[in-house]
């Protein structure tokens, strides 16, 4: 099937061929028209001319025969999200993972194919991309404009390349930039790294790139911020290369981030969320928005949801250290104080250590802490208690408050620390941020002190100078966030373990889910502002 075109020089004389043409030939780009004079399909007067160049002269009769393109790709029948659509041209929402068009990595597979078997009047258009005036990487979602068209695929690219088309992403990025920027640093081929793209001055071969940002959301622990981009270039990889550059690089991108931002994501958090351009016949203003992708809403929602911090106290004999031990063996990341504590004491342990300098008559001859010694001594100098506390707790905290950091980094849903003085030091009040969940294990005093008696080897005396030490049991309980009774079995206390992280959970259920309707509001903001 061909396609003809003839016509008598008049106005056109002292043209070159390939002008006249393109001129009658709206909907054609001087390459192609070029390519088929060459090819031997035009005639003047009657005569073969394979030179686009040649000037034209009046009255002359110009024949050009177009065989109609026929496309070497093949339809794939799969699906495609189309935002709209009309006779020149096609907005659609590409999903992460999906290659724009053929490459030799990925010769089939792409959204072209897809995009044929839904608009079989591409296969009229030449070449691998038809229609596709930009692109996205393949683990970038968003919106793409396509061209059904070789008249509007040339105007959709004069549009793009005279940049008045807006294109806004959504970024899911490391830290916290600053509230608004804007980064210019030219953009250019890696010189070692053919993949990748990097920082690279004009002077080497380096192209301009424009990119705005402002930040709209920032997570709880300030570990990562969505950003709206605005690129007034579109450099590959412009968005990645830049954001990187500037120390806040996208969650998952494989390219650009360190390991451990990489892990974060299971791909480049990067959206094409908005689409603004004047239609290219019409003239009319259209603006798209496409749907935040549910893998970026919870890759959000899980940097935003911290891990639930327990603390788990009691008094002497309640079984603390079961709890602790039960929920162990639940997955639940567990820090005892009292282990804090003994390693404090040992040999070459901070306290060990400190102590050792003031009273070395309480070092056994390890050089660890001689509990035994040290007990008395408290009992005699008030002042020594209150400095010894003083040193030791603050150590402790330290050391848990690092613990929990380390939970938070992993995403740990809950992690329990076992502090038997917790109200006892004051730190329900403002020790940890944010403020840990309180769960007293209780426990009747007579059975208490049966319990360390026949399992510590402790005498009813040091059970009750312990017991004076701490806090009455009822205080504890009015003070804590839970109570947990520990009077029977095991299996029953498994059980109330159980159903006690079962609730924490479905808490953190909640907080993801008012975090997903909270970016609704604000995109839905965005896209009337």
């Amino acid at each position: 099937m061909t396609e003809e075109l003839s016509f008598e020089v008049d106005e056109e004389a002292g043209e070159r061929l390939d002008r006249a043409l393109h001129v009658r030939l709206d909907g054609m780009s001087r390459a192609a028209i070029q390519k088929a004079v060459t090819a031997g399909n035009c005639r003047i007067d009657g005569l073969p001319v394979t030179t686009p160049a040649c000037k034209l002269r009046r009255g002359q009769r110009v024949e050009l025969r177009l065989p109609r393109a026929d496309s070497p790709l093949q339809a794939e029948e799969a699906e495609l999200e189309v935002l709209f659509q009309d006779a020149h041209l096609v907005v659609c929402n590409k999903p992460a993972g999906l290659t724009v068009h053929p490459c030799p990595s990925c010769p089939e597979g792409t959204l072209v194919h897809r995009l044929l078997h839904h608009f079989p009047q591409l296969r009229q258009m030449d070449g691998l991309r038809p229609g596709i005036v930009h692109r996205l990487d393949k683990d970038t979602s968003g919106l793409l404009l396509v061209a059904l068209d070789e008249a509007t695929r040339l105007r959709l690219a004069e549009a793009f390349a005279a940049r008045t088309v807006t294109k806004c992403y959504l970024a899911l990025v490391q830290g916290t930039p600053p509230r608004e920027g804007a980064c210019r640093e030219p953009v250019g081929r890696h010189p070692t790294v053919k993949v990748k793209m990097a920082m690279v001055p004009e002077s080497r071969g380096g192209r301009s790139a424009h990119t705005d940002w402002q930040v709209l959301w920032t997570a709880a622990d300030r570990s990562c911020s969505l950003l709206l981009v605005r690129i007034h270039t579109g450099r590959t990889h412009q968005i990645r290369v830049h954001m990187a550059h500037l120390g806040h690089p996208l969650l998952g991108d494989a390219l650009y981030a360190p390991p451990s931002v990489q892990a974060r994501a299971p791909r480049q958090m990067l959206h094409a969320w908005r689409l603004e351009f004047s239609h290219p016949w019409s003239g009319k203003k259209h603006i798209f928005t496409a749907p935040l992708p549910e893998d970026m809403l919870a890759c959000a929602a899980a940097s935003d949801a911290s891990t639930r911090r327990l603390v788990i106290t009691g008094n002497p004999g309640c079984g603390k250290s079961t709890v602790c031990a039960a929920l162990e063996r639940l997955g639940v990341p567990v820090i005892s104080a009292d282990a804090v504590v003994h390693g404090l004491y040992a040999p070459r342990g901070l306290v060990a250590l400190w102590l050792g300098e003031r009273r070395p008559d309480l070092l056994a001859e390890d050089g660890s802490i001689d509990r035994a010694a040290l007990r008395p001594a408290m009992r005699q100098d008030p002042l020594l208690r209150q400095d010894v506390e003083k040193q030791v707790h603050e150590l402790v905290r330290r050391r848990i408050t690092d613990f929990w950091e380390q939970a938070e980094k992993r995403g740990d849903p809950v992690a329990a620390a076992e502090i038997p003085l917790y109200f006892e030091c004051g730190w329900q009040e403002d020790a940890f941020t944010p403020r840990p969940q309180s769960v007293c294990v209780s426990c009747p005093v007579d059975l208490r002190r049966q319990r360390v008696m026949a399992g510590r080897g402790w005498s009813a005396e040091h059970f009750d100078e312990i017991e004076a030490w701490q806090w009455p049991e009822e205080k504890k309980i009015s003070h804590s966030d839970l109570v947990l009774a520990n009077t029977e079995s095991a299996e029953e206390l498994d059980g109330r373990l159980e159903n006690l992280l079962r609730d924490i959970m479905r808490d953190q259920k909640e907080k993801s889910r008012l975090l997903r309707e909270d970016w609704q509001r604000l995109l839905a903001g965005l896209r009337l502002s």
